[in-house]
């Protein structure tokens, strides 16, 4: 299983990535990882949530354009527990992009809300 380590505000953390469960998910983070680092979670609540914000409020512009697909019907379907992680969108499933997050408990309401979030990683758990 391959990782990626993200430089947070939070500090460094790595992720184990899925893409058994999120192929074209996985393939996206991998584009935006290295735009991560140093990346500023902005909520803490039930996520620590963070994306191209800086913690001086400026903003890395985004090449991407949204994930093609919002990933919540594959074969392999992981649900939103502790640990894991999975791109942010509004109300439109297929329009996330560059926003992530990792759940900071149980939130399997987010399998299915907003038609789902797909994680895609979890954190290490040496991290």
């Amino acid at each position: 299983m391959s990782t990626v380590k993200v430089s947070t505000t939070f500090g460094q953390i790595t992720l184990k990535l899925r893409p058994d469960a999120a192929p074209k998910t996985v393939e996206h983070f991998c584009k935006l990882a290295p735009l991560f680092d140093g990346c500023c979670f902005y909520r803490s609540d039930f996520v620590i949530q963070g994306g191209l914000q800086r913690a001086d409020g400026s903003s890395v512009p985004n090449p991407m354009k949204p994930i093609p697909v919002n990933e919540t019907h594959t074969d392999v379907v992981l649900s939103n527990v502790r640990g894991t992680a999975a791109f942010g969108h509004w109300d439109v499933p297929d329009a996330g992009n560059s926003d992530w997050f990792i759940n900071l408990k149980e939130n399997s309401h987010l399998d299915s809300a907003y038609g789902g979030y797909a994680v895609f990683a979890a954190v290490d758990p040496g991290d």
